[in-house]
């Protein structure tokens, strides 16, 4: 019988099969510690990059032009477009960060960075659904062509443990809405779509009851990731953010919104 999944390994061009996403998954672990032992990776972390690479079917060419894009907010609804988009093309041709599905927002510590691929990709797949479907993580599509090509997290500060302040903050965490992260498939960047997400976040902001609008741009904008899931710095002053404060990757702006 054919094996319905397989992959060369990126360390030594080896093919690893499987029946079925387990199997292979198990075989590809397996793989990893027969053939390559100094790989420092723990075996979940193995698992997911497996995984993941037999899900993202989506393309990694860029488009030198797109058609119409429209900005929606995640609702129930369009939750199958928003899992559709992560399931196969945010992280297209970058496996590694395949896990997330934009939880870590919600499930790191006050200033943790990374740690989400620890755990099940799936796992973090059911969170993100279960908090959208209660509306406790809130968000937006960019869609192109008539179909899901970006994402921003647009939920309240209150919800993002990783940026929650807690008692005593000023402004409240629940004034603010935290910009915690942006994913533009690859055929889709560079045409504006991070720009027209943010623009939207901004022109609901206040019929949300939000004042404030926050974001976490990294320091290192020439290393940033490929992606630059943060989102650049320079739009966020382009868009007057002001600095709030600097940590160790990221730095803290912030823009007041006024009602219409």
């Amino acid at each position: 019988m054919p094996a319905n999944h397989s992959l060369r390994c990126n360390g030594c061009s080896a093919l690893v099969e499987g029946l079925d996403l387990k199997a292979f998954s198990d075989a590809y672990v397996a793989h990893a510690r027969s053939q390559h032992p100094d790989w420092p990776f723990p075996e979940m972390a193995i698992r997911n990059f497996a995984e993941a690479t037999q899900r993202l079917t989506g393309s990694t060419e860029r488009l030198d032009t797109i058609g119409t894009v429209t900005i929606q907010p995640v609702s129930a609804s369009r939750i199958p477009d928003w899992l559709a988009f992560f399931d196969h093309d945010a992280f297209a041709g970058n496996p590694v960060d395949a896990v997330c599905y934009c939880s870590g927002p919600h499930v790191f510590e006050r200033g943790q960075e990374r740690g989400g691929e620890l755990r099940p990709w799936r796992q973090n797949r059911e969170l993100m659904i279960s908090l959208l479907e209660s509306g406790r993580v809130f968000g937006y599509l960019a869609y192109a062509d008539d179909r899901p090509a970006g994402w921003v997290n647009a939920s309240t500060r209150v919800e993002c443990s990783m940026y929650r302040v807690g008692e005593g903050a000023n402004p409240p965490d629940r004034d603010v809405i935290s910009l915690s992260c942006f994913g533009i498939a690859p055929p889709y960047r560079g045409h504006g779509l991070v720009g027209s997400l943010l623009q939207r976040v901004l022109a609901d902001a206040p019929a949300r009851g939000m004042a404030w609008v926050e974001a976490y741009p990294f320091n290192d904008q020439e290393n940033a990731d490929e992606d630059n899931w943060r989102g650049p710095r320079s739009l966020f002053d382009a868009h007057k953010f002001e600095f709030v404060e600097k940590h160790e990757r990221c730095t803290v702006v912030r823009r007041r919104v006024e009602p219409a």
